[in-house]
C-alpha cells in the first residue's frame, strides 16, 4: 500500500532538485508583470539591452567583483562554456581536478587536440583533490561545488607564472560566499542556487582572463563563431549576446538577483544554504540508516547535500514514495549508483522547507514496508 505522508509533515514546497531547481513563485509573478514588454521583442532594441545590462551590475554586485574584472554572458549554458574554453582560453595545457560528473566533463574538453593532454588529478567520488603546480600548465580548472556527489572545494588562486585559476561555479554561484579576486573565471550557468532557466552561462572574468581570450582569438587558432569568447567580451561590454539569448532565463535572473541583493547579498546566501545543509547533516549523522555521503565535514557542500542509506533501506523507494507526495528531485545523481539521495539546499529554497523535509523521512523510514 502507498504511504501517504501527513499534511503537517509536507514541506510548503516540495522542489529539492539540483537543477533546473525551485523558481520562487515571485519570480514567475513578476515575470508575468512585466515580461511581456520583453518577451517576442529584438534583443538588439534597449528593453533586452537593458536587462541584460540589469543582469550584469546585479552580479558585479553580488559577486563584489575587484576593479577591472567583467561580467561575460554567452549562449549555451556550461557546457558550452567548456569547450568555448577549450578554444580560447586554454593556451596549451590545463591542470583539471576531478571528484566528480562535472568535474571530468571539463577535463575531456580541454583534450581537444589542438591542446596538450590535460594534467588530470582524481579523487573518489565523496572527496576531493588539489591542485599542485606543474611547468606548463596554463589553467588550473575545478569546481567550486560538485554536483553530482556533494563536494565542495575551496576557491583560492594558483600562484604559476602566466597561469590562470578557472572555476565551475553552476551549482555554487549566489548560494556559497566566496571572494572573486582568488578566481580568474568564475563561470556559471543560472538554473540553481541562481533560480533562472538554462541556455546561458556567465561569467566573472580578470583582466587577466580578458587578455588571454584576446591574445588567443588574435592567433591563428581556428574557434567557431559560437563559441568564441572574444565575441562574448566584445558583445557582453554592448549588453547583447552573438545571437537571441533565452529571455525568460534573463528575467527570471534578474528578478532573483535583485532578491538575493535585497536580503544581504552573497554572506546572507551563503548563512542560508549553510543552514539548511546543516539540518540534513545533522539529521543523517542522527540517523540509525543513514549517513552524510560525504566524510569529511569540511568537503560537504552547503547546496548539495547527498546522503547514503544501509544497505538494509530502498532509497529508491524513499524517493519514489516522496514524489508520490509532492516532494520531488530527491533521486541521486543517475551515473554515481549509490543507494542515497540528493538534495539541494539553495538559496531559493526555504530552511523550513528543509526541516519538514526531515520529518517527512522519518515518517517515510518508519512505514517502509510496513
Amino acid at each position: 500500500m502507498a504511504i501517504e505522508i501527513p499534511r503537517d509533515l509536507l514541506p510548503v514546497d516540495g522542489r529539492f532538485g539540483c537543477g533546473p531547481s525551485k523558481v520562487r513563485p515571485a519570480q514567475l509573478d513578476a515575470l508575468l508583470a512585466s515580461g511581456a514588454t520583453i518577451l517576442g521583442t529584438s534583443h538588439r532594441q534597449a528593453p533586452v539591452k537593458n536587462l541584460v545590462g540589469s543582469v550584469r551590475e546585479q552580479l558585479a554586485s553580488l559577486f563584489r567583483i575587484p576593479e577591472g574584472y567583467e561580467i561575460l554572458v554567452g549562449n549555451g549554458g556550461s557546457t558550452a562554456f567548456w569547450d568555448a574554453a577549450a578554444f580560447g582560453l586554454i593556451e596549451r595545457r590545463s591542470q583539471n581536478l576531478v571528484f566528480g560528473e562535472f568535474g571530468g566533463k571539463f577535463a575531456g574538453s580541454a583534450a581537444a587536440p589542438w591542446l596538450e593532454a590535460p594534467d588530470v588529478r582524481k579523487a573518489e567520488p565523496g572527496s576531493r583533490t588539489s591542485a599542485e603546480v606543474v611547468d606548463g600548465v596554463d589553467v588550473y580548472a575545478w569546481p567550486h561545488n560538485e554536483t553530482s556527489t556533494g563536494v565542495a572545494a575551496p576557491i583560492e588562486r594558483i600562484v604559476a607564472d602566466g597561469a590562470l585559476t578557472v572555476i565551475d561555479a553552476t551549482s555554487a554561484a549566489g548560494g556559497i560566499d566566496f571572494d572573486a579576486s582568488q578566481a580568474d573565471v568564475y563561470y556559471f550557468a543560472p538554473q540553481k542556487n541562481l533560480g533562472s532557466d538554462g541556455g546561458l552561462w556567465f561569467a566573472v572574468a580578470s583582466p587577466a582572463a580578458i587578455e588571454r581570450i584576446e591574445r588567443i582569438a588574435a592567433s591563428d587558432r581556428y574557434i567557431p563563431e559560437f563559441l568564441s569568447l572574444k565575441n562574448a567580451v566584445d558583445n557582453s561590454r554592448l549588453n547583447q549576446t552573438l545571437n537571441t539569448p533565452a529571455l525568460t532565463t534573463l528575467h527570471l535572473l534578474d528578478s532573483q538577483l535583485r532578491w538575493i541583493l535585497d536580503n544581504g547579498g552573497l554572506s546572507w546566501a551563503g548563512t542560508r544554504t549553510a543552514e539548511s545543509s546543516s539540518v540534513l547533516y545533522d539529521w543523517a549523522e542522527a540517523s540509525a540508516v543513514a549517513t552524510p555521503f560525504v566524510a569529511d565535514a569540511a568537503h560537504r557542500s552547503p547546496v548539495v547535500v547527498t546522503i547514503d542509506f544501509d544497505e538494509s533501506i530502498d532509497a529508491a523507494a524513499i524517493a519514489k514514495t516522496l514524489r508520490a507526495n509532492g516532494i520531488v528531485d530527491t533521486e541521486p545523481y543517475r551515473k554515481l549508483g549509490r543507494n542515497q539521495l540528493r538534495v539541494a539546499t539553495f538559496v531559493s529554497i526555504e530552511p523550513d522547507d528543509v526541516r519538514q523535509l526531515t520529518r517527512a523521512l522519518d515518517y517515510v523510514l518508519e512505514n517502509l514496508g510496513a
